[in-house]
């Protein structure tokens, strides 16, 4: 073999052995000289093709092989075409001004070329012979008419025939007409191409499927454990399990899905009812943990609220720092600089004190809010004995259900054990104890459900009578206060206010003794005609009006024990002093207390 190759390399002739290493170099093929040494040295060869390997043989043995692509070749490299020698004909390139040979559009997985212009003379062979460097040929399908298409075993070998589009060929020697030929190579649409293109195609969707179907399993959760069948056994081991807290969501899981399955019939109900029973007990742990929670939250929201309060606190300080601090008595020993940055950092203080208040009304603005408008509404003597009444109603309410619900369920059992005595089923030994007990429960717990409804009656019968005197009570405070504004006569209140609760009946105010205290408008202390000094005062410089945490924002500075409600209470008890009126719409509406003792004395 290697012996024949060189008789083939012997036979080649160089006529221009610089143009020669160009065009061989530029196709990818190490120029050789006759005797097969190299005509150039391996620095100047393209990188893609050994030396060592012969005049043909590309660089890496897997290119032959079509497993490796040779390197792109930069585009600004310019590409100089030169008279190619072969055994059996020569190629000469065409004229540099000319364009470019025009191609047509690439098809999708392209290995086959047209070759057209051929000489008439031309063979297979010498086909085979000028495209054999270009890589491994798979098929050559000549025609008679001077065109043939050459199939090759990869795509990127295309490219490198393209390259010889636009030499003109000459067989041997001759200068016959039939002996040479301008050939033109330019891309075929095969069949075989494109249906080798769409294997490969969906060879690569199957295996994306396949990588994102992993993946989709990778990062969904895990199914569910099957539920098991029931069975006396199983029912034993999910009533268990109902009575466990760890355990419960799972066990109630199971029940719902033996509900669905339709496992419930006469045989299993007793099971079935046993386990709904269980499930219900937990409802009271559940609510407990529920208030649990609730009271966590509220002792969070005091706690914030307190730190806000303490922060608030110590932003008054700093502020009174810094109006100490702009007194001229000191003000006037600090430099330029120095009293700039005073300015600076107390308006800083001051934006971040105003901020911090917005922030603490807010919060108290929002608890006010889920009061409802009638306990906002109400009299502090009559909301008092409504939430008393109110909360004894509740409770007895609650227990007349659970013993109404406990009563149902006897009748039910009894009814049940009763029907399957007259059917037959059931054991006759058993049954008639069963029923005495259950005989006496239910006249046991009608008893108590009749004394709970009595109660309930009484308690009825009082929280009436209560809010008819609540009633008698408001009507003789209207007409009070209309013969305190019709007569004029500020000084004999006293005397109004006795002939008032003279209407009002003897056992309302042998038990609402402290409603009657607040009713009388008089000051029932010394803290009491200072606090009303101070409301007046603070008012009187609000011609507006302000609302009750502004003011309870400006008293707590003198005194800390104040609560906004002791404030509301003492103002609500003198109605001729101060007056309460609602201000903005929607979201913004608000009470805003104002002084009117000069209105009403004006009008005395």
């Amino acid at each position: 073999m290697r012996a024949a190759d060189g008789a083939e390399q012997n036979q080649l002739s160089v006529s221009e052995p610089g143009a020669w290493t160009t065009a061989m170099n530029n196709l990818g093929i190490m120029p050789v000289g006759p005797g097969g040494q190299p005509m150039i040295s391996d620095s100047l060869c393209l990188q893609r093709f050994d030396p060592g390997l012969g005049l043909i043989s590309p660089m890496n043995p897997l290119m032959g092989l079509s497993l490796v692509p040779p390197p792109p070749i930069p585009p600004d490299m310019p590409v100089v075409k030169e008279i190619i020698h072969s055994k059996s004909c020569t190629l000469f390139p065409q004229n540099h001004n000319l364009p470019p040979p025009s191609t047509r559009e690439r098809p999708p997985g392209c290995k086959t070329v047209f070759v057209g212009g051929l000489p008439e003379n031309a063979t297979e062979e010498i086909v085979r012979e000028v495209f054999d460097p270009c890589g491994e040929i798979i098929a050559i399908r000549k025609s008679k008419k001077n065109f043939c298409h050459i199939r090759f075993c990869e795509e990127f070998m295309v490219d490198k025939a393209l390259y010889l589009s636009g030499y003109r060929m000459r067989i041997g020697s001759s200068t016959d007409k039939k002996d040479s030929g301008r050939i033109h190579v330019d891309f075929a649409q095969a069949r075989d191409d494109l249906y080798e293109w769409e294997c490969q195609q969906r060879l690569l969707a199957r295996e994306e499927r396949h990588r994102r179907k992993v993946h989709e399993d990778r990062l969904r959760p895990p199914s569910p454990p099957p539920i098991v069948h029931f069975s006396e056994h199983e029912a034993a081991t999910l009533a268990e399990g109902l009575k466990d807290d760890h355990k419960f969501c799972e066990a109630t899981a199971v029940l719902l899905t033996w509900i669905d399955r339709s496992e419930v019939n006469r045989r299993t109900a007793n099971h079935f009812y046993s386990m709904i029973q269980s499930a219900n007990s937990h409802v009271r742990r559940l609510m407990s943990e529920k208030a649990q929670h609730d009271e966590e939250m509220e002792r969070a929201k005091e706690i914030f609220k307190n730190a806000l309060l303490a922060i608030l606190n110590q932003f008054e300080q700093i502020s009174a720092v810094f109006t100490a601090a702009t007194r001229q008595k000191a003000w006037d020993h600090f430099s330029k600089a120095q009293r700039k940055n005073i300015d600076i950092w107390r308006k800083q203080c001051e934006e971040l004190r105003t901020a911090h208040s917005e922030e603490i009304m807010g919060i108290r603005r929002e608890e006010e809010m889920e009061m409802s408008d009638e306990d906002e509404d109400e009299h502090p003597c009559k909301r008092l004995c409504t939430e008393e009444n109110g909360s004894c109603d509740q409770s007895l309410k609650e227990e007349n259900d659970s013993l109404r619900w406990q009563l149902e369920a006897y009748r039910n059992e009894v009814e049940l054990l009763k029907r399957e005595q007259r059917g037959g089923g059931g054991r006759p030994d058993e049954d008639p104890p069963v029923i005495q007990m259950l005989q006496q429960n239910m006249h046991n717990m009608q008893q108590q459900l009749l004394s709970v409804q009595e109660q309930l009656r009484s308690k009825e019968a009082e929280l009436e009578e209560t809010r008819e005197e609540q009633r008698l009570l408001e009507g003789g405070v209207v007409s009070m206060r209309d013969q305190l504004l019709s007569n004029g006569d500020a000084v004999e209140g006293t005397n109004d206010h006795e002939t008032v609760m003279n209407c009002v009946p003897s056992s309302f105010l042998s038990r609402e003794r402290r409603c009657e205290v607040i009713m009388r408008g008089a000051v029932a202390s010394e803290k009491e005609a200072l606090l009303l000094g101070i409301i007046s005062t603070f008012l009187h410089v609000h011609p507006f009006g302000a609302n009750l945490e502004y003011l309870w924002s400006y008293i707590q500075r003198l005194d800390s024990k104040v609560s906004p409600v002791d404030l509301e209470r003492l103002m609500v008890r003198l109605p001729s002093m101060f007056r309460v009126e609602l201000s903005g719409v929607g979201a913004t509406l608000e009470k805003r207390w104002k002084f009117c003792g000069f209105e009403s004395l004006g009008s005395a």
